[in-house]
């Protein structure tokens, strides 16, 4: 009852639905009945509101969820867009537990009205949410696969990405690149020992995506380079001991 009435006292402050639930780590949906409960009682016409997009009903944008979510949609992401019909959908590695909830918390922290759910396929789950207000924030879907057309952000996600770099870079990683420990060896008094050192890939077949990638990388200060793999030279490539170190503390690896 005490966790209710302290949510409740949240609620009617102005506390959005979404913030409420992850403060006090309780489902969304109980959070929203809750409130539904509440303003009956106090006769209230609760009136579910058409949305809560930013660009269409001036919602405040959570910056940090939204560039963390951009850098999932620009790799592993697409929107299915059928009449009446929209849906935002992010893949993740069935193993990497903590990408599917990340992918699911930044949906709900950029738009709370829409319904979230996971779809089991083999390898993978597909984290998916429907709305057709998807479209109003990820301009860059259109007709055929990414690399085959020009991706370009508009001024306003330029904007978000510019204040919100590292949750940008950090969300690029998660859906099209890794952290892996890269090996060598090397002569040490006669003797030649193994030597291991982390690095950080990311792969993206688009040149826009990859440009908006190492720009961001560019400006927070880290080294790149671009480098083949099996034979394709989509991949970015970070190694230097220091920016490899501003991953670290920044990026992360997948899990």
């Amino acid at each position: 009852m005490h966790t209710r009435n302290r949510a409740l006292t949240m609620l009617r402050g102005g506390a959005r639905n979404t913030d409420v639930a992850r403060q006090l780590g309780i489902p969304l949906g109980t959070i929203g009945y809750w409130r539904h409960i509440d303003r009956a009682k106090r006769g209230e016409r609760p009136g579910r509101p058409a949305s809560d997009c930013p660009h269409c009903d001036g919602t405040p944008l959570d910056g940090e969820a939204y560039a963390y979510l951009l850098g999932l949609y620009l790799g592993d992401g697409h929107i299915v867009s059928k009449p009446r019909q929209h849906h935002l959908s992010i893949y993740c590695d069935a193993t990497q537990v903590g990408l599917i909830a990340a992918a699911e918390e930044a949906m709900g922290r950029v738009m709370a009205l829409p319904g979230i759910g996971r779809r089991d396929k083999p390898g993978c789950v597909e984290v998916k949410s429907y709305s057709k207000h998807w479209l109003c924030l990820f301009p860059q879907h259109g007709p055929g696969k990414k690399h085959e057309r020009r991706i370009v952000l508009d001024g306003w996600q330029q904007a978000v990405v510019d204040a919100c770099p590292w949750d940008f870079v950090r969300g690029l990683v998660h859906s099209d690149g890794c952290r892996i420990t890269n090996w060598t060896t090397r002569l040490v008094g006669g003797e030649r020992k193994r030597y291991e050192y982390p690095r950080y890939f990311f792969t993206n077949k688009s040149d826009d995506i990859r440009e908006l990638f190492t720009g961001v990388l560019d400006k927070l200060g880290v080294e790149w380079t671009h480098c083949t793999r099996n034979g394709d030279p989509y991949t970015v490539s970070v190694a230097r001991k220091a920016s490899v170190a501003l991953m670290d503390a920044y990026v992360g690896a997948k899990f």
